[in-house]
């Protein structure tokens, strides 16, 4: 069973988190996402917003749906009765408190030792009209921002070209290297960024909230595709029935540059005793490897899908190129290192350390936050 990604969604209050969690449940194709609020006595204000927007997909916990606030000794209760098959629950969000310290969140999912969820990145959300008053009134805002996996400016509608640049690059100056920034206004953001939206399969009813979401989305999609939030990022695709050398392919994702938001697929490296087919997931600079048994006849392949805004496509797969590995089976366990460090829980001793990896970069360790 795949574990369920578990994303972080924080901003200080008025940022417009509740808007973009909106937005994400209003346009997740066929996505079951599972809410949980932690809004410390303002459900009825947050958690009442987004309840509308579950539809079909709310799940009872103990008398109440998904969308209930919790505090921090609550949350691992709550993420396990997610989690039930029962729920079919593909991703998970979690509303982080205005006026929580979404460092604590963190540890505890990284932390946590529920095999069918696992961390999936922190999305923090800005205000650019009032970026400079809040980080007056909470200078916490530099500390949160620098654990940030993507940073949403939002509210861009607001401000003119000269603000949002200059807001811009304080923002490169706060978060750590490379963190992507998505500009937003509504709370806009295209859901795969975040993660895979699935087709609709279920049979909806009549005048049924999917049937709603369908036709709004159908709609928008047919009569004004160019403003769709999804055409402000481009699409690269790679493909290669030759292995990856994981040395090479981890250092291309060490340097992949800002604009880059994410990275998914699979990744064939060929190294003895790792034959697997190793599901990649990336979300800003959050980094994760999954195994997975290739199955019967499935052809061995390296498949990614590289989603950004401003990037070089044609020189990412010239990258991606140099990645390949002509004799796989050549290569040493050691090869493999840097790539086992971003496996959850990988089975059998831990790998020693690689010279050639940065030991820190990109993998959440709860003593960090």
């Amino acid at each position: 069973m795949n574990s369920i990604p578990v994303i972080v969604l924080t901003g200080f209050l008025g940022s417009g988190k509740t808007t973009v969690l909106n937005h994400l449940l209003g346009n997740r194709g066929g996505t079951r996402i599972g809410v949980v609020v932690n809004d410390f006595g303002s459900i009825e204000v947050d958690a009442m917003s987004v309840a509308g927007q579950v539809g079909d997909s709310m799940v009872s916990l103990g008398g109440g749906c998904l969308c209930c606030a919790v505090d921090g000794s609550e949350l691992d209760a709550y993420l396990e009765k997610l989690a039930d098959p029962v729920h079919r629950i593909d991703v998970i969000v979690i509303e982080a408190s205005g006026l929580a310290e979404p460092q604590e969140m963190v540890r505890m999912l990284v932390a946590n030792e529920n095999p069918a969820v696992r961390y999936g990145g922190m999305v923090h959300v800005v205000d650019a009209a009032e970026f400079d008053a809040t980080r007056d009134k909470h200078p916490e805002t530099d500390r949160h921002l620098a654990v940030a996996d993507l940073v949403v400016l939002n509210k861009t509608d607001r401000v003119g070209a000269g603000e949002r640049a200059r807001i811009e690059t304080v923002l490169a100056g706060l978060c750590a290297p490379g963190i992507p920034v998505v500009g937003a206004d509504h709370g806009r953001i295209d859901p795969e960024l975040l993660f895979d939206r699935r087709p609709w399969t279920e049979t909806r009813g009549q005048l049924s909230f999917e049937d709603l979401l369908a036709q709004a989305h159908d709609h928008d999609h047919e009569t004004d595709h160019a403003r769709h939030v999804h055409a402000a990022y481009e699409s690269t695709e790679f493909v290669s029935e030759q292995a990856l050398d994981p040395r090479r392919f981890m250092a291309f994702l060490d340097r992949r540059p800002a604009g880059l938001y994410r990275i998914k697929g699979s990744v064939h490296f060929g190294v003895p005793g790792h034959e697997e087919r190793y599901e990649v997931h990336a979300v800003g600079r959050f980094l994760r490897f999954a195994p997975h048994a290739w199955g019967r006849g499935e052809p061995r392949l390296t498949q990614l899908v590289l989603i950004g805004s401003g990037t070089d496509g044609p020189a990412l797969l010239r990258e991606l190129e140099g990645c390949r590995a002509p004799e796989p089976w050549r290569a040493g366990p050691e090869s493999m290192w840097g790539v086992l460090r971003y496996v959850d829980r990988p089975e059998g001793p831990a790998p020693g350390p690689d010279p050639d990896q940065d030991p820190d970069a990109g993998h959440p360790d709860p003593e960090d936050f």
